[in-house]
C-alpha cells in the first residue's frame, strides 16, 4: 500500500463541488467516435458555459495544467487552449 500525504486529498476536494459532475459530464470529453466540427463546437460551448458558473473553475483549471491532462474540458479551456496558456507561460 503506498502512503498518501494528507494535502494530496485536500487538493481533490474540490472536484465534489465541481458543477461538471452528473448526467452532463459527457459534454466535457469527446465521445470515442468519431465527432463533425459543429458538433464538437455545440458540445464544448454547453461545457464552458457550465465552467464559467463553476465555483472552483480556478482550482479545476490549474489542476488539469500541473496534470498535463491530455483531453476534456477543465477550468473552462479546451486541450489546444490549455496547451497554448502553458506555451506563453514558459
Amino acid at each position: 500500500m503506498v502512503a498518501r500525504r494528507d494535502d494530496e486529498f485536500d487538493d481533490l476536494a474540490w472536484q465534489q463541488r465541481a458543477l461538471c459532475r452528473g448526467d452532463h459530464a459527457s459534454s466535457f470529453y469527446p465521445p470515442l467516435h468519431f465527432e463533425r466540427k459543429d458538433l464538437r463546437l455545440t458540445r464544448e460551448r454547453l461545457a464552458k458555459s457550465i465552467c464559467a458558473i463553476c465555483p472552483v473553475k480556478q482550482a479545476c483549471l490549474e489542476y488539469a495544467l500541473r496534470t498535463a491532462e491530455p483531453h476534456g474540458i477543465w477550468g473552462g479551456l479546451n486541450e489546444l487552449e490549455r496547451r497554448e496558456l502553458t506555451n506563453r507561460q514558459s
